[in-house]
């Protein structure tokens, strides 16, 4: 969870020709599974997209990632650049110490995932639902690992298979001190 302070900020109403404050507030914010339903259900568009968010669209997601009841939507306007930095660095981290090698093979699936894709995985590997709770980008990793680890091992090549016998009958004549 991510902790952000909008300050409290005087602005000038030019209606009523008179200064006001607004009101200062902590949001806690959560990028998870549940947020991400919430936005995408809003703007009926997948959010893990390479398309770029409008303005608005970044900060409605800002608005469904908060925890916290009884905030003002107008003080989403009032979010600094720094402040949405802040929430761009905790969106885009990781999350886990988890890293996944390349493989020489791996193309990246043009698939477009969804919050109900996500969920799908979840029910596919047997994740409780608990789950979509945690940090969307560490849920995704243990998606990743369920899906990994769940995969049948790879069948070794004729190459292999002879290179790995070549080497454990090396071993074997090493250890029974014998040449053949």
């Amino acid at each position: 969870m991510l902790k952000v302070t909008i300050p409290s900020i005087e602005q000038y109403d030019e209606e009523k020709n008179e200064f006001f404050s607004t009101k200062s507030y902590e949001l806690q914010l959560e990028h998870s599974l549940i947020s991400l339903s919430k936005w995408e259900s809003k703007w009926k568009k997948p959010y893990l997209s390479n398309t770029e968010k409008t303005p608005e669209e970044a900060i409605d997601y800002i608005r469904c990632m908060t925890l916290n009841s009884g905030v003002d939507p107008e003080c989403y306007q009032y979010l600094s650049p720094e402040t949405i930095k802040e929430i761009e660095k905790y969106i885009n981290d990781p999350m886990t110490a988890t890293t996944f090698s390349k493989d020489k093979f791996g193309q990246k699936s043009r698939e477009i995932i969804t919050s109900e894709v996500i969920y799908y995985w979840m029910v596919a590997q047997n994740i409780p639902f608990e789950c979509q709770k945690w940090h969307l980008n560490r849920l995704l990793t243990l998606i990743n690992i369920c899906s990994i680890k769940n995969q049948p091992p790879k069948k070794m090549s004729s190459k292999e298979v002879m290179s790995r016998n070549s080497a454990l009958n090396a071993a074997r004549r090493q250890a029974m001190n014998t040449r053949g």
